[in-house]
């Protein structure tokens, strides 16, 4: 019988603690708010820029081509080979030259004819295309090879033609290619046509680089719409917004625990930035970037960056 006393009693005793600290453990949780981070609003340029593609290309494609009938004796290029201007590329020999230069040989060794035609190289460039090689019969204006010109590699940018007017105002652009390499370029004159499906018009960019960039290798190029400076803007992990997103709000510390809701009305976006028109903010606010989804007009943080 003391027994079941003393063990009713233990029981009494653990259950009135666990009712006694549950509250100061919820008190305590409450007390400490929702962990935030936070960050100033900055002051600088804003830049309303739209991004295009632009691919590269050879406007200027030589053929060199086959001047006679007869057999290819020597082709001394290979596909991708640079070459420059009056390079010797095929040696060609015609049927009646062969057997000319037999007769002629035969009658006076000291003579030595030959009889090759010498086809040369119109100008600089790499060998994009090898039609032929050496011991083929070939017809005279068959095709042989073809030259991507050097001066004429470029980057040819598909402007969406209601964006024609920005282009004054990016004569110099800068070209950015797959690997992180950036070009600068010229903005030159457009193609004189527009494609009938995307209404896009095609502009040529000249670059100035010494490497060798593929043909159909696409790039980026960042045209400039607009430059605002001394804008006030936060980044754009603190601008919350509805549904419909007609509104927009940020979470400003009141004080050391205290976040409350402040609708903004927002301007430019660039990168990871939006602009805050109103209302002013200065260096000193403090603005929540983490923990605001969700949280209530006035609400109790911790703020776990200082």
């Amino acid at each position: 019988m003391k027994l079941l006393q003393l063990l009713s009693a233990t029981l009494l005793v653990i259950t009135s603690s666990c009712h006694t600290n549950a509250p100061a453990a919820e008190e305590k949780t409450a007390a400490t708010g929702t962990p935030v981070t936070v960050a100033n609003p900055e002051t600088g340029n804003m830049e309303d820029a739209v991004v295009l593609n632009a691919t590269s290309s050879f406007l200027l494609k030589t053929y060199v081509k086959a001047v006679a009938n007869g057999y290819l004796q020597a082709a001394n290029i290979k596909l991708g080979q640079h070459v420059t201007r009056g390079q010797l590329l095929f040696s060609l020999k015609t049927k009646e030259a062969e057997n000319l230069g037999n007769t002629i040989n035969k009658l006076d060794s000291s003579f030595r004819f030959t009889g090759l035609i010498p086809i040369k190289a119109p100008g600089n460039g790499y060998i994009t295309q090898l039609a032929t090689q050496a011991g083929n019969y070939v017809q005279d204006g068959e095709q042989l090879a073809t030259i991507s010109d050097d001066n004429s590699f470029v980057f040819v940018l598909n402007l969406p033609y209601e964006l024609t007017a920005y282009i004054p105002k990016n004569n110099t652009v800068e070209v950015l290619l797959p690997d992180g390499q950036k070009l600068p370029g010229h903005m030159e004159s457009p193609l004189p046509t527009v494609d009938s499906v995307s209404q896009t018009q095609n502009y040529v960019i000249r670059v100035h680089t010494t490497k060798l960039i593929p043909e159909n290798l696409i790039a980026k190029v960042r045209l400039l719409k607009s430059l605002k400076p001394n804008a006030v803007f936060v980044p754009k992990a603190a601008v919350l917004s509805n549904e419909s997103q007609s509104e927009y709000w940020i979470m400003k510390m009141l004080d050391s625990t205290t976040a409350v809701k402040v609708p903004i009305q927002k301007g430019m976006e660039s990168d990871n930035k939006i602009e805050v028109l109103s209302p002013p903010l200065t260096a000193q606010d403090k603005i929540l970037i983490s923990g605001n989804y969700g949280l209530s007009d006035t609400a109790t943080v911790s703020i776990v960056n200082k």
